[in-house]
């Protein structure tokens, strides 16, 4: 990732997480830093070097267990920022995860960061209303047969892995599985805390099963 691009997310998580402090969750509310133990204390301190700003979103309840606050991360550090697939189409498969888990936080937080990755609006938008998106990219569409066979079916095609084996090679493939993966297991975590987003936030429909 070009430093530019990671100083720009950087910004925008911090001022995402400043404006969602007042009110982050109904289950499992943040905890303030002078209440940490010295456990979460730390989890706390090794968070800021990592990732320069403080504790905030999907963390946040995850610091009633710091060691798994923690190793999820410090798995982010590298399925977010430095994986095969780069940062476009991570950034790609996270608005996938958060559309399939109707997880509004981080839809809000990772849309804009999408966007300036090079994700056109309008195959962004269509992933929002759950529609198959038009105009992808060959690259955009390969991740995008993965993902949601991956979801939908709790299986991968031959189709859809070899193209994608072909594209990205067997580590692409593995850190293509852990993104949807770790993204999952986040809004998972903010689901079952209830984690809010600001009023202005865009709230994803919520599909009958």
């Amino acid at each position: 990732m070009k430093p530019n691009t990671k100083s720009i997310m950087i910004a925008l998580t911090l001022a995402f997480s400043c404006n969602i402090a007042a009110n982050a969750a109904s289950r499992l509310p943040t905890i303030s830093p002078e209440k940490y133990t010295d456990e979460q204390k730390q989890a706390a301190d090794e968070f800021l070097a990592s990732r320069k700003v403080p504790v905030f979103g999907p963390f946040e309840p995850l610091m009633y267990s710091p060691q798994v606050m923690s190793q999820a991360r410090a798995m982010g550090d590298y399925l977010r920022y430095n994986s095969a697939l780069g940062n476009t189409l991570s950034e790609f498969v996270i608005l996938i995860t958060a559309r399939e888990w109707a997880q509004d936080y981080e839809w809000y937080v990772h849309y804009p960061i999408a966007i300036k990755a090079g994700i056109k609006p309008e195959v962004a938008e269509a992933i929002a209303d759950g529609r198959r998106p038009t105009g992808m990219t060959d690259d955009e569409e390969i991740v995008y047969n993965f993902s949601t066979e991956l979801y939908k079916n709790k299986r991968v095609s031959d189709a859809a892995y070899n193209r994608a084996e072909i594209r990205f090679g067997s580590k692409g493939i593995v850190d293509l599985t852990g993104i949807n993966a770790y993204y999952t297991l986040l809004a998972m975590q903010l689901n079952v805390a209830q984690y809010q987003m600001p009023a202005n936030g865009k709230r994803l429909s919520r599909f009958p099963e």
